[in-house]
């Protein structure tokens, strides 16, 4: 069984790599681009609909604004990769916005912004997987109804995936991300073309009337007009996400890491802008309509609503439909690498939170476990933990889309709030000890790029807070507090166990125990008995004796007798139990001698079998694993188990056949 497990293993995740292969791992520019850019890029994908399904809220005129809308959010992303390339130069470590904020502002700082980017990273991949589902569902009808379930399953290909590595993971991403940039960027050129030559066609849902939401009639008239554009453009920010995963990425490129991660974020900001706001110019053009429910908020020439019947597709597949209404591949093209966009963009996650988990699982606000490497030299405990998190919010929202969005990008505004201001303050510290005129002027402009984007960025995330609280955004804060709550709560308890184990001079006395008490358990006298003693007698103890407990009269007589008659070395104590207790007279005995001589160590030694089936450990060892639970929360006792092998156990370590080989070739 170990040999079919490990079997399949290798079958899933490959071979182990060595420790020193981790340079092999690192990533070039064409490789890193499509693994840390595909949340940036899926977010053009879905952010236009976004801001087009709440300005429709406000009818149909409302949507004329869409393009402004779309170039403020343009605005506010070119600030704020501008500014993170500032921030891959300062902190190429790949803690990223956490290191940022903990260096300059505070080591509370530092868990605010940890926990919200754990808290989005687990909503990219619940978000984009969900989104990649839907548009499966539309193109396969047989999966509606079961898209929870058909992202459960692709997440968990994702995991598996990059639990085999970040450059196998990056290779086998690579090609449909560089499709989505073609296909969506030439929809966009021949769509531009097309509108020049005059032949660009108006898109289906141009003829659909959207039907005002109650209180709205009027338009984007008064302070319910304004919040409702306040509301698209925070919906439209979504388009943001993905930018910190770069900065938090650094040490997965090669050589010049910052160099090369700041001229990856620069290509991602331009192909960003460009297909952000082509996407939404070309749907003002084409009068895309986009709404929430179409069956009550789009009405037809005639004046009735559209009906359970009609089928919305999202705004790139519209104008997908309409550029290439005479060559429908095309079209399809554009559905397929979109629907994969929007699965693959949960990989920068994969990429982003085990990084992240790793460097404060080192700090000490995470588990251990976290900052491990597994056998592909991956942080698989990291993945399996996003994995598992975004599969429990998958589940709880029924994969829908519209009911996760309202959660994200809360958390991704935090941190890039935090880190722009921590940014100032480090430009500010370095400014006061840089003699010289040249770098200090750099280091001026860049003072001022981050002040822009720390403004900018607090802007967007106060409207965010305003616009989204009542909606969800509440679920992703306090989901924040949890988590920050929680790793500081890690934090103190590694602190207290570091405290109470740190060797002062008082415990340097102590460490060595003045004597050992050696005390092995006897229920029969048998092979694992003698085996104890035998072991037991090795380590020289000052004391040494058998203990049992006498549970049946008879059967203590008889250990006794067998026990003198063998004449064994070791003098023989039977503990009384009236009522038919083992655990109690044993853990009451090992104290006693704790009373009357503190500064003994006192070593019990436990016979216990070695079963090879599940089913035998239910039938062994029951009293051992009692006595070893109490045992162990008993000062100054040390528990020794001595194994003993049963027959079933033949053949489950998986080295019988090598030695077999081995001494077949007389080695």
């Amino acid at each position: 069984m170990p040999d079919l497990a490990d079997a399949a293993k290798r079958l899933l995740l490959g071979r182990p790599v060595r420790s020193e292969n981790l340079g092999h791992t690192l990533l070039p520019k064409r490789i890193a681009l499509p693994i840390f850019a595909s949340d940036a890029l899926s977010s053009v994908a879905y952010a236009p609909d976004e801001v087009l399904l709440t300005l429709a809220l406000a009818g149909v005129g409302a949507t004329v604004i869409s393009p402004w809308v779309g170039l403020a959010v343009v605005v506010v992303m070119v600030t704020v990769i501008a500014s993170y390339r500032q921030n891959v130069h300062a902190y190429p470590s790949g803690g990223g916005d956490y290191e940022v904020a903990t260096v300059n502002l505070g080591p509370k700082a530092g868990v605010t912004v940890a926990s919200a980017l754990l808290v989005d990273y687990v909503l990219t991949v619940a978000v984009s997987v969900s989104s990649g589902t839907q548009y499966a569902a539309a193109a396969i009808p047989a999966l509606r109804g079961h898209e929870a379930l058909f992202a459960v399953g692709i997440v968990v290909l994702l995991t598996i995936a990059n639990l085999r590595g970040v450059r196998e993971s990056g290779r086998a991403f690579a090609v449909p991300v560089y499709l989505y940039m073609i296909a969506v960027g030439g929809t966009a050129v021949f769509g531009f073309v097309q509108y020049l030559t005059g032949n660009l066609q108006m898109a289906e849902s141009a003829d659909l009337t959207i039907v005002p939401q109650d209180g709205m009639e009027q338009g984007l008239v008064g302070i319910a007009g304004a919040f409702l554009v306040l509301r698209a453009f925070a919906s439209g920010s979504a388009a943001l996400t993905g930018v910190e995963a770069i900065s938090n990425g650094v040490p997965s490129f090669r050589k010049p890491k910052s160099k090369n991660a700041a001229t990856t974020l620069l290509l991602l900001g331009c192909l960003s802008v460009f297909l952000m706001m082509s996407i939404l110019m070309l749907a003002r053009v084409t009068g895309v309509h986009y709404v929430e429910d179409p069956q009550s908020q789009l009405m037809g020439p005639n004046g009735q609503l559209v009906g359970d019947d009609y089928v919305q597709d999202p705004v790139i597949g519209q104008l997908a439909q309409t550029i290439f209404h005479s060559f429908p591949p095309a079209f399809y093209l554009v559905a397929v690498v979109t629907g994969l966009i929007l699965v693959l963009a949960a990989n920068t996650a994969f990429n982003g939170f085990p990084v992240l988990g790793s460097i404060l699982a080192k700090d000490g606000f995470l588990p251990r476990q976290l900052h491990t490497r597994g056998d592909r030299l991956a942080f698989s405990n990291g993945i399996i933990t996003l994995s598992a998190g975004a599969i429990a919010l998958i589940v709880a929202f029924d994969a829908q889309v519209t009911r996760l969005i309202q959660l994200y990008i809360v958390g991704v505004f935090v941190s890039f709030t935090l880190s722009q201001l921590g940014m100032v303050k480090h430009w500010t510290r370095e400014l006061r000890t840089e003699p010289d005129p040249k770098k200090r002027q750099r280091m001026g402009r860049s003072r001022v790029i981050n002040a822009i984007g720390f403004g900018m960025t607090a802007t967007v995330l106060l409207i965010v807070l305003l616009t989204k609280f009542t909606h969800g955004a509440w679920i992703a804060i306090l989901a924040m507090v949890i988590v920050f709550i929680v790793m500081r709560a890690i934090r103190k308890h590694y602190d207290t166990v570091r405290d109470e184990l740190a060797l002062d001079d008082e415990a340097a006395a102590k460490a060595l125990p003045s004597r050992v008490h050696a005390i092995v358990l006897v229920s029969h006298l048998h092979r694992p008995t003698m085996r104890a003693i035998a072991y037991a007698r090795a380590s020289r103890p000052q004391v040494l004796e058998a203990l049992t407990v006498a549970v049946d009269g008879e059967d203590a007589t008889a250990l006794r007798e067998q026990w003198e008659k063998m004449d064994l070395p070791v003098p023989l104590r039977v503990l009384d139990s009236p009522f038919r207790e083992i655990t109690r007279p044993v853990i009451t005995y090992v104290r006693s001698i704790r009373r009357e001589s503190p500064r003994d160590l006192v070593v019990v030694y436990i016979p216990e079998y070695v079963v090879g089936h599940w089913w035998e450990q239910l039938l062994h060892n029951q009293s051992a694993l009692r006595l070893k639970g109490r045992l162990l929360f008993t000062p100054g006792v040390v528990v020794a188990s001595v194994p003993w092998q049963l027959s079933s156990t033949q053949g489950q370590t998986g080295m019988e056949e090598h030695v077999r080989r081995t001494t077949s070739r007389g080695l």
